[in-house]
């Protein structure tokens, strides 16, 4: 990166600047003067089988808190729902329950299969769409197929218990109960009137052929602060119902209204566990948490006839024509600060309810006609729009005090010493109440920290201000451990993932404008201790070349890098020293760009110009390259002195090219001090000359130097290779693992075992890391993304004058802002459809391909099969698969 502003990266073009209603809102936000973003999706779509949950000896999260206690067991961290909205302090929650009749519970959450219970790792099982939001959420659309006939809980359970990891995962789809279109179109739309008043619209759609009845109860609780024993927090809050209203009194919040049209009927309970139904003991409340459900489907007398509690819900029974719907009306507002002494008054659920939600529809058109260029196909630009709406509705109210929770709560049972001592014992600092940007609300209902950078590329696109705040949340000292390491993600805090941070500041910085200097230095104060925890911690050797685990590649060698290796020595890793020479970059551009208002910010240019030059030089001096192959391998450095490269052709030896960065006239005439130390450095150590040596006129007529890992004498003998079609290059991007690696698996005998790597594009039929998260030869967006930047900062240097074979042995050669625009073309062409109206990521699943209802509805998986583009792993996991939405931005602008 230079000194100057990529403005081609900012999210709104330039001459559509004019502010729109929605942008204004965000001003609003961002100076403290209107707090729009205080409500929003920010509930959990699962609670239950997560490690907050989880006070068990051993900590098997899914078994100790599974789906069948949700309905009737209070949570202690976080709460759950569909389609659901809180506050920023998830006081009150707010979501969608239905029931079709037939089923044995209320459909109140998304049901899934836990790591033992899905032959391929954990799989949610219902099918839901996140259509639109915007960044403030003054517009949102959410979207649910229900069925009309009883949910195969125990079908689900028992086929994929059955099933090998050589089979596919057994879904909903596949047991025929949407045969005949018997299924409700269930879509919930939110506008804001203001901050905290929010018009809601359901609508039923009813795809059968036949008349039937839905029961629709949107429902109102708190989320239970009060039964854990705390001093000072057993204040109970208060639900009243009547007809057609709910009316909470909270005493931060204030008086808080639900209102609904129609003449439903307001059914109240509490927030409280049915210890009588899970264990057989007495409870606090005679009206728990599952009475609700227990009234509706069975009858019970399980409502307070008073309609007081904690949780309450409008019931609406509707009867709906064949292929018919009916729409519900509501209003959610915030009617008065504490006390809230006075009478609830009566909420517009008429004209000016439809008009808020037309207007702020209208508004989030606005907004995004002016975010996606022109040149975007439509089809690119629903796609684009979708996935920023994942991303907004990954958004999470995240709650974990993880010294509470070691040690227990005062009005429970005293967790057992497993527990006590095991998972995330070390990071007692850490004390989170914060939303935060997740990989998915359901499958990772917790941030993940590599995850979450990539997350902010794109959500700067639309919001700046929240995606700076989201890098720097993490670097906080209630997140960041005392000794620099950045949290990993919650089932282990102390996982290391690839230190990304910096680089995703950086991007982030130039979107926005490249305006905000304060920001940049906050994120580098607090990332130079992060880089030496890298420094002292993971570069065992004191070499420079580094280890650090899987670093978030899961099962992409021959044995799980995190655990002990199969015999005394150490694994000296391509990927984690590219990384850290990027690392290095990072921080060194940061310098640069701050060294222009503050000059002691130099000296810190030039330590990380050396540094980087060191690690550079060292991955070729201790034989991470291999110069007959062309490649990057990870090395097993035994105690006798001697190494074994693992010659695995992963993107593990692909990462090293994003350790790029150019030095031009103007940076080394701006800083003298780092124009001399390079002088000297070139003088007197000759020897890294090849990783800090290039240069060549730029575009502009000035000179310019290139710092690179991957030097231009092996930047195309590597490209060759990654350019391949036998090898990395697929129709959709660039797998993970090589392709040559099907005929050809690797294999290598250590410590009396031996251990293969062959090339599998879709699931994985290793349980190393559970099968969802294979990288032997799917294609995975972030790894792509990075590559993709890294050919783009390559072009900056060569220009046009390098020209590269694509794809290799094809005869055509090109540049690299050519092929770079190409294989974004790729990823992209996963989502839109084909020639034949095909999308890949559906494959051959016929009801999302061809079917009118549900062809133009997006998912956004975790990964894609490495031939034919099909969606794989997490199926609603959006997060950083949304980088589709800064591609086709970047392609078409």
């Amino acid at each position: 990166m230079d000194d100057g502003r990529d403005a081609e990266r900012t999210g709104l073009d330039p001459e559509r600047a004019e502010v729109d209603p929605e942008r204004a809102r965000l001003a609003e936000a961002d100076a403290g003067e209107e707090p729009w973003r205080a409500w929003g999706p920010y509930l959990a779509e699962r609670a239950w089988g997560t490690v907050r949950e989880d006070y068990s000896e051993h900590g098997t999260a899914w078994d100790y808190f599974p789906h069948d206690h949700a309905r009737s067991r209070t949570y202690r961290w976080n709460e759950d729902g569909m389609a659901g909205i809180c506050d920023e302090w998830q006081t009150f929650c707010f979501g969608l329950a239905l029931w079709n009749g037939a089923d044995p519970i209320l459909k109140e959450r998304m049901f899934g299969l836990g790591g033992d219970g899905g032959n391929h790792g954990e799989d949610v099982k219902d099918y839901w769409w996140y259509l639109d939001s915007t960044p403030t959420h003054s517009f949102m659309r959410w979207r649910y197929h229900y069925p009309q006939a009883a949910f195969p809980y125990d079908e689900l359970v028992a086929v994929n218990a059955a099933r090998g990891r050589d089979e596919p995962e057994y879904e909903l789809v596949d047991t025929g109960i949407f045969d005949d279109d018997r299924y409700w179109a269930v879509t919930v739309d939110y506008a804001k009137a203001s901050p905290t008043d929010m018009c809601v619209s359901i609508t039923v759609a009813n795809r059968g052929d036949e008349p039937a009845t839905l029961h629709v109860l949107p429902t109102l609780w708190f989320r239970n602060t009060w039964s854990w024993g705390l001093p000072g927090r057993d204040q109970v809050p208060k639900l009243h119902g009547t007809p057609g209203r709910l009316v909470g009194e909270h005493w931060v919040l204030g008086q808080l209204v639900l209102e609904g049209d129609g003449e439903p009927t307001a059914l109240v309970c509490d927030n409280e566990t049915n210890t009588e139904r899970l264990w057989g003991l007495p409870g606090r409340s005679a009206y728990p948490k599952d009475g609700i459900n227990d009234h509706v489907v069975n009858g019970a007398d399980s409502v307070n006839p008073a309609g007081e509690g904690t949780k309450g819900a409008l019931h609406y029974v509707l009867d709906v024509p064949a292929r018919g719907e009916a729409t519900i009306r509501l209003r959610l507002t915030r009617t008065a600060p504490p006390p809230a002494s006075e009478p609830a008054p009566p909420l517009d659920l008429g004209a000016e309810h439809d008009a808020v939600l037309a207007a702020r529809h209208a508004e989030a058109d606005e907004f995004f006609g002016r975010l996606i260029p022109d040149g975007a196909s439509r089809e690119e630009a629903s796609v684009a729009r979708q996935a920023i709406a994942g991303l907004m509705w990954g958004k999470q109210f995240y709650h974990f005090d993880v010294q509470q929770w070691l040690t227990g709560d005062p009005a429970a049972v005293p967790p057992p010493d497993g527990h006590r001592h095991g998972r995330n014992s070390s990071w007692r600092h850490m004390n989170s109440f914060d939303v935060i940007s997740m990989p998915d609300p359901w499958e990772y209902p917790w941030y993940a920290a590599w995850d979450l950078a990539f997350h902010c590329v794109t959500i700067a696109r639309v919001d700046p201000g929240f995606a700076k705040a989201q890098l720097l949340l993490l670097l906080r000292e209630w997140y960041l451990h005392p000794n620099g390491q950045i949290p990993a993600y919650e089932w282990a805090f102390g996982d290391v993932n690839p230190p990304v941070h910096a680089w995703a500041a950086l991007k982030v910085f130039e979107i926005d404008g490249g305006r905000d200097f304060d920001f940049l230095a906050r994120m580098m104060h607090k990332l130079l201790l992060n880089f030496t925890w890298w420094v002292n911690r993971k570069d065992i050797g004191g070499n420079n070349v580094f280890e650090g685990g899987f670093l978030g590649l899961d099962n992409v060698g021959p044995f799980d890098r995190s655990a002990a290796l199969p015999l005394a020595g150490v694994l000296e890793q391509s990927d984690g020293t590219g990384w850290m020479a990027m690392y290095a970059l990072n921080l060194l551009d940061m310098a640069l760009i701050l060294a222009v208002h503050d000059p002691t910010y130099s000296d810190i240019a030039t330590k990380f110009f050396e540094h980087f030059a060191y690690i550079a030089a060292a991955a070729y001096d201790q034989g991470l390259w291999d110069e007959e192959d062309c490649f990057f391998y990870d090395v097993l450095r035994l105690p006798d002195g001697t190494s074994r490269p693992l010659k695995v052709r992963s993107v593990v030896g692909l990462l090293p090219l994003a350790a790029i960065t150019r030095l031009t006239t103007v940076t080394l005439n701006r800083l003298p001090e780092l124009t001399a130390r390079l002088r000297w450095f070139l003088a007197n150590k000759p020897e890294y000359a090849r990783v800090i040596g290039g240069r060549r006129l730029g575009g502009d007529g000035r000179q310019q130097r290139l710092l690179s890992m991957v030097g231009p004498d092996q930047v195309v003998r590597l490209l060759a290779r990654m350019l391949d079609e036998e090898e990395f290059l697929s129709p959709y991007g660039l797998r993970t693992l090589s392709k040559r690696h099907l005929a050809k698996p690797f294999a290598v005998e250590l410590g009396g075992q031996e251990f293969t790597v062959g090339y599998e594009p879709a699931e994985s039929t290793s349980g190393l890391f559970g099968g969802n998260s294979n990288w032997r030869g799917p294609i995975w967006m972030p790894t792509n993304f990075m590559l993709i930047s890294a050919l783009r900062d390559h072009a900056a240097f060569f220009g046009d004058d390098l020209l590269v074979e694509y794809p290799t042995r094809s005869g055509s050669k090109h540049t690299l802002t050519e092929i770079a625009d190409d294989l974004s073309a790729r990823l992209i062409a996963l989502f839109v459809p084909d020639d034949w109206g095909r999308r890949p990521i559906y494959g051959i699943a016929e009801l999302f391909q061809t079917h009118p209802d549900w062809k133009d509805l997006i998912a956004f998986p975790e990964y894609f099969h490495g031939d034919n583009g099909a969606g794989l792993g997490a199926w609603h996991q959006t997060g950083w698969t949304a980088l589709v939405a800064d591609l086709i931005l970047t392609l078409r602008r």
